[in-house]
């Protein structure tokens, strides 16, 4: 109900998502040894800073989901540049689609995206939050708006990282999606188990937390940033602060 708040919020969210998301590409445009690719990938990194910075001139909500909604179009436009050349064609992607997936890349970063969700509400749940009133996400019946604007900051660093390699070190090939009449393309069962077992894998890495300043598990982030919120919601903290992955 708190109009400022609220603002304050989504734009530390939505910060930490971009940057992230920026980060994935710098690493990718590090790696590559494709011109082409380095190039796409630098560029589209470069216009993420750019949203980055337009942020704290966001006047309202509406203009902070314009901002990245147009920063994510580019983002989505560049990931395709990070799959390997000889399993590209079958991982090409035309930007996000959902409800349902049009192809196998949105497909398997839907699947991840849908388990980064739970864990975010559960998280929200044993702070004391309720997981369905949101700041950055609209407030709807049945729709867990503040788990999902908790999981912005985790899409990139969770979820596409670990659908890129996956795809990479061909533990999930074409072969592992049908398609559905309409146009739907969901993963299949058993790769489904291939997709769990490596998340639960990947959250048992750990990574360095730079406000903790000590290296954490990366299943344990969703935990921390929500006891951050709630610190934030308590006024303990002065702002939000996101994780940064560095």
């Amino acid at each position: 109900m708190d109009e400022k708040f609220a603002l304050g919020m989504a734009q530390a969210m939505i910060a930490g998502k971009l940057r992230n998301a920026r980060q994935v590409l710098l690493r990718g445009a590090r790696e590559t040894d494709d011109e082409q690719d380095g190039k796409a990938l630098s560029d589209a990194a470069e216009s993420l800073a750019i949203s980055v910075r337009n942020l704290p001139l966001a006047g309202n909500l509406d203009v902070v989901r314009g901002i990245e909604g147009d920063a994510a179009k580019v983002y989505f436009g560049a990931l395709p540049s990070l799959v390997r050349k000889n399993v590209r064609e079958h991982f090409t992607m035309d930007g996000r689609t959902r409800r349902p997936p049009r192809d196998r890349f949105n497909a398997l970063i839907s699947f991840l995206y849908s388990m980064v969700m739970n864990d975010c509400r559960s998280a929200l749940e044993s702070v004391g939050l309720d997981p369905q009133l949101g700041f950055l996400h609209a407030v709807r019946p049945g729709r867990a708006a503040l788990a999902l604007d908790l999981m912005e900051e985790f899409r990139a660093i969770l979820a596409d990282r670990l659908a890129l390699t996956l795809i990479n070190r061909g533990q999930i090939s074409a072969n592992d999606f049908a398609e559905r009449e309409g146009g739907a393309v969901l993963l299949e069962g058993d790769a489904r188990k291939t997709v769990v077992v490596a998340y639960q894998e990947r959250k048992q890495e750990e990574v360095m937390h730079p406000l903790l300043e000590t290296k954490v598990p990366i299943g344990l982030l969703p935990l921390l940033q929500a006891r951050f919120m709630a610190r934030t919601l308590r006024g303990e903290m002065e702002g939000y602060i996101p994780f940064l992955y560095r």
